[in-house]
């Protein structure tokens, strides 16, 4: 080989040699994500704003409104309609269940006590309020793995793009519609897909 492209020639297999390494490095690191234990919504044990343990088993049979919410975000006046929601259908078997996330330009950076009383206070909150969560990340909690991945939701998959995204839950516990944050708790797509949930 002409000395002259000798310098150029082991560049480039060095760059080459480099880009595989740290292509292999990053795909090590993704494949140590655990598979989920959990098989179904109700498998899941999660803690109340109270911090007590509460068993999704309990909400067996019951249609659920599965939603990450927020106190300082523009869609945090959208409690209001998710309260009417549950005290109009509470009932019949239905319920809210909240889940206060940080993840979005720190919009939830309140304690869980603080949370519990902003939401009392103003919002008259009465559906089961949760501990907060990740919702989105490398921290995400396992939950929110059940309810995002392809692998347990492969027709309502994809990470959460914003507070206040509404997974609707029925009586067996399959995921039959997600709607994003834009779409308020009062919207006729939401009254509708639950009532149908709850025949």
């Amino acid at each position: 080989m002409n000395k002259k492209y000798v310098l150029p020639v082991m560049s480039l297999i060095i760059l080459i040699s480099i880009f595989i390494i740290q292509t292999s490095f990053k795909g090590s690191t993704m494949t140590k994500l655990q598979p989920l234990i959990e098989k179904a919504i109700y498998d899941f044990v999660m803690k109340d704003i109270d911090g007590h343990e509460v068993k999704l088993e309990q909400y067996r049979g019951k249609v659920l409104l599965i939603v990450n919410v927020a106190s300082k975000c523009g869609f945090t006046p959208q409690y209001a309609g998710l309260q009417k929601l549950y005290l109009k259908y509470k009932d019949q078997g239905f319920y809210v269940l909240g889940f206060p996330a940080n993840n979005f330009l720190s919009q939830e950076p309140g304690t869980d006590e603080e949370i519990k009383n902003f939401c009392s206070i103003s919002y008259d909150v009465t559906f089961p309020m949760f501990a907060k969560i990740s919702v989105k990340g490398k921290d995400k909690h396992p939950l929110y793995r059940f309810l995002t991945e392809e692998a347990t939701n492969l027709e309502f998959a994809g990470e959460i793009s914003w507070n206040f995204n509404k997974f609707l839950v029925d009586k067996n516990g399959k995921i039959i519609a997600r709607f994003g944050s834009k779409i308020k708790p009062e919207d006729e797509q939401i009254i509708t897909a639950i009532e149908a949930a709850l025949k």
